[in-house]
């Protein structure tokens, strides 16, 4: 079934847990007309002047594409900072090369599409500071804290030797 979002039907609302400089509002329209995609994620972002879109971030496993329906903003990638006008389109590859950032340098509000291919989980990495997201679960870190892989796996025999012990207990009982 075809679902139409009229463009005088948007309601902007405030992104949950944003905080200045990078509040950013999302148009509801789609989520209150129960258009849920299965594969093509996609949100249509309001960003007020002297705003930020979110922390300058690249996805692991997602590619992103904006598209500035009206306004302006300054997109910041690797390559530096260029402004963005209506109608223009930026594609955001996955990995460090797609690094991104809007900030809206303009006294006019700037609406702007956003089409990611998040299928379920992504890693984004923030490099200014040095974190790491895990979605969908949204846990983040710092990526300095890393570990080895066997860090800490030591005494291994010990600890299968008490859970066999336990678990003899609880069958005992």
């Amino acid at each position: 079934m075809a679902t139409i979002l009229k463009s005088d039907q948007r309601e902007f609302t405030a992104t949950p847990n944003k905080i200045d400089p990078f509040r950013i509002f999302t148009d509801a329209s789609r989520t209150n007309r129960g258009v849920n995609p299965e594969n093509l994620n996609f949100d249509l972002r309001q960003l007020n002047p002297d705003q930020y879109s979110a922390p300058y971030h690249f996805h692991q496993y997602a590619e992103e594409l904006f598209m500035i329906v009206s306004g302006s903003a300054t997109l910041r990638t690797p390559n530096g900072l260029e402004i963005v006008n209506s109608g223009d389109l930026m594609f955001f590859e996955k990995g460090e090369t797609g690094a991104h950032q809007l900030y809206n340098h303009t006294s006019e509000v700037c609406i702007y599409l956003d089409v990611r291919t998040y299928l379920g989980y992504d890693i984004a990495e923030y490099p200014d500071s040095d974190k790491i997201l895990i979605a969908p679960s949204f846990e983040i870190f710092r990526k300095d804290s890393q570990a080895k892989y066997f860090d800490d796996e030591r005494n291994i025999k010990e600890k299968w030797n008490r859970l066999k012990n336990e678990s003899d207990q609880t069958n005992r009982e």
